[in-house]
């Protein structure tokens, strides 16, 4: 019977080990999921088989909370996985992510560029427009004052 305890030990052990290496290595977000599920079911697996070669019951409501646990994060995932952009289904490497940054960077550069020279051709069109008043304001105070003169 110890035999058969062994056995399935070590068939958790590596079946422990492949979950680890799939939710590490991905490569969307539904493969981490679903690798941390099945670390999940073997580490439950590992608890019911402790009990049965100790021959306990206490840990049945640890085995049924792990379940539930289980259970209810691999539908919440799936939930939202379901709706997910298809842009966040995969882990980007370091190289799309600095072209990401690099791009996002030049657009912004180009937008405050642009905004400066708004501002400029604003200052200016406000500066044309306070000389032009500055100009009607002397030329009808030339005005009065040669209506004055002629008075």
């Amino acid at each position: 019977m110890t035999v058969i305890y062994l056995v399935c030990a070590g068939l958790l052990l590596v079946a422990g080990v492949l979950a680890v290496i799939r939710a590490e290595r991905g490569p969307s977000m539904l493969n981490r999921a679903v690798g941390l599920d099945v670390f999940a079911t073997v580490v439950v697996g590992g608890i019911a088989l402790e009990a049965a070669w100790s021959r306990r019951l206490d840990t049945l409501p640890i085995l049924v909370a792990l379940s539930m646990v289980g259970f209810i994060s691999s539908t919440v995932i799936a939930r939202f996985a379901s709706v997910e952009p298809e842009s966040e289904r995969r882990i980007r490497t370091l190289e799309e992510v600095a072209r990401e940054d690099a791009l996002r960077r030049a657009e912004e550069e180009a937008a405050d560029e642009e905004e400066r020279h708004a501002v400029a051709r604003r200052v200016a069109a406000e500066r044309e427009a306070a000389e032009r008043d500055a100009a009607d304001r002397e030329a009808a105070r030339s005005e009065a004052a040669e209506r004055e003169e002629e008075r």
